[in-house]
């Protein structure tokens, strides 16, 4: 549901859109004769120099000699009252990427068929990509003419092929020139609006999309567009209020009530998206995305028999079974029963939700130090899933980090930065399992190097920091990194209790103490409790400092950091 709306623009050229890289159409062993056929008009009459023209422009073709081919077709072209020989021209023309010919070649066949969309396209394209706005501006205005209705189409399947010349903004300079000429055309508008999303300008794309919904205020393509912009830019009411006129406007389409009801989980308005969840399957019973919906915002509330219920409605529908069984896997996890989620996760076999199932998998088996049973299930997930290489990778040296053997995750991961020297997540790990080894220098330089790339990457400024605080005496350039790590996340747990820890190196033991204990009542977890109670130890509330460390300890009997503070002072009679 992390998508909220899916708007299908189609934009690939049809018809016209042979793009200068795909090689013209193969005429196979066919005789150059017999494919005249399929290039001249039977009724044009040609004579016999033209004739052999044409037959030396197929031969050549057959022939892979395209320049030869396109100079025997432009030349035909000229003489032969068919429109088809000239597009034949351009195509090749466009093939070879000869501009100057494949101008003439358009100019031609404009001039025999001057309503000729396909022409007026390839037009279009090389006017814009020649920077020519004249041209340009005239080819668009005569689409517009001769084709009002498919303009707006049209128009966005060529935007796309502009996008990647890096044309964007050129086209829609010229669309301006356009919407000034016809300022009642809402399609002129809507283009622009697409084309300055293109441009990463949120703020002129909802402009431009105003402007075509007071031409055409019950545009429901261009409605669903402006609640996409509005969704983009995390406004969900004003996304919600769209939609909604758009389901009033079009109360058939279902698709648009998707759209709907993912804005309103989105929104955690829950109540009001079970009840446009029920108005789908009022109408159909058995829609999947419906249903599955339903069970998420179910499992959102709490309520798992109903989402348990919901999901398994779907385990007969083929498409449907991997993820419902990944989610029903998740439910029996979060109830504290591993053993009925693992049936669960490997019932998914194959599908989009087979290497999730995996992983929670490994991750569960992890947990219950079933390391024998990870290393054959990470062994064929390597086999499995080749795309996946780097998170298989990263398992693998998680299983080893877990089971002490540091090095072999350091060896795991050096040599993945053979293959990945400037990977953050393997320069990270392994960062994590060097301070391990005691190699503090190989620490310090994979997450310099990291920060080197994104300064601001608050995991990487928060384990240099920390590291240089509870490992080393360089308190100074802890605290640089800590104080920027702060700026940037000053409601992260683990930084505030970095921070708070570096305090107390400092001798600042009461201040650590608000900073650590700010810490864990946002993630209480074992090395916060450990490091509350040293400091609490060495203010001398012994008591309290014991009541911190049974608490955790009770959950977490084998957790090293408890371990260690009991070691230091519980039994070393300090």
């Amino acid at each position: 549901m992390n998508k909220w709306i899916a708007i299908a623009i189609i934009l690939s050229l049809s018809g016209c859109a042979v793009s200068p890289e795909k090689e013209p159409e193969a005429q196979g062993t066919t005789a150059a004769a017999d494919g005249l056929e399929s290039r001249v008009n039977r009724n044009t009459v040609i004579d016999e120099e033209v004739l052999y023209l044409l037959m030396a422009a197929e031969l050549a073709g057959q022939r892979n000699q395209y320049d030869l081919a396109m100079d025997a077709y432009l030349q035909a072209a000229k003489r032969v009252d068919d429109p088809r020989i000239a597009e034949r021209a351009v195509k090749i023309g466009l093939f070879l990427k000869d501009e100057q010919r494949t101008r003439e070649a358009l100019t031609v066949w404009l001039a025999k068929d001057g309503k000729n969309l396909a022409a007026r396209k390839f037009a279009v394209l090389l006017a814009i990509k020649n920077s020519d706005r004249k041209a340009a501006v005239e080819n668009l205005n005569a689409m517009l003419v001769d084709d009002p209705a498919g303009f707006e189409g049209g128009l966005l399947e060529m935007s796309k092929l502009l996008e990647k010349d890096g044309h964007t903004q050129f086209t829609y300079d010229v669309l301006e020139e356009l919407a000034g000429q016809h300022p009642d055309q809402a399609s002129v508008f809507f283009v622009q609006a697409v084309l300055a999303t293109m441009l990463q300008n949120p703020e002129l794309a909802q402009q431009k999309v105003n402007q075509a919904l007071l031409i055409a205020p019950d545009w429901n393509k261009a409605v669903i567009f402006q609640a996409q912009l509005a969704g983009r830019s995390g406004d969900l009411a004003k996304a919600r209020q769209y939609l909604e006129k758009a389901v009033k406007q079009a109360p058939e389409d279902r698709q648009l009530r998707k759209m709907l009801l993912e804005v309103l989980v989105n929104s955690h308005d829950y109540d009001d998206a079970i009840k446009l969840c029920q108005s789908v399957l009022e109408d159909k019973p058995d829609d999947a995305e419906a249903l599955f919906a339903l069970a998420l915002i179910h499992m959102q509330q709490g309520q798992v028999d109903k989402a348990e219920n919901t999901l398994e409605k779907l385990l007969s529908n083929p498409e449907w079974e991997g993820q419902a069984s990944f989610y029903l896997g998740k439910i029996e996890l979060d109830q504290q029963h591993p053993d009925k989620a693992l049936v669960w996760f490997d019932r998914v076999s194959d599908g989009n939700f087979a290497f999730d199932a995996d992983m929670a998998a490994v991750s569960l088996l992890m947990n219950q130090k079933r390391f024998d049973d990870v290393e054959t299930r990470v062994k064929r997930m390597d086999i499995k899933y080749p795309e996946q290489h780097l998170r298989v990778l990263m398992v693998k040296a998680e299983l080893y980090n877990q089971q002490g053997k540091y090095q072999e995750a350091y060896d795991v991961l050096s040599q993945a930065l053979k293959d990945m020297p400037d990977n953050r997540e393997i320069l990270y790990a392994r960062a994590l399992v060097a301070e391990r080894l005691d190699k503090l220098d190989v620490l310090e330089a994979d997450l310099q190097k990291i920060l080197s790339k994104k300064p601001d990457d608050v995991g990487a400024l928060n384990a240099l920091g920390y590291t240089l605080t509870d490992r080393t005496q360089r308190y100074d350039e802890a605290q640089k990194y800590l104080e920027r790590a702060l700026s940037i996340q000053p409601d992260e747990a683990v930084v505030i209790d970095s921070y708070g820890w570096l305090q107390f190196k400092q001798g600042k033991p009461e201040q650590a103490l608000g900073y650590l204990r700010k810490a864990y009542e946002k993630q209480p977890e074992n090395e916060i409790a450990a490091h509350i109670a040293e400091v609490l130890w060495f203010l001398g509330e012994k008591k309290e400092a014991k009541e911190i460390f049974d608490s955790a300890y009770k959950k977490s009997p084998d957790d090293e950091y408890l371990l260690d503070f009991k070691k230091r002072f519980l039994q070393s009679g300090q």
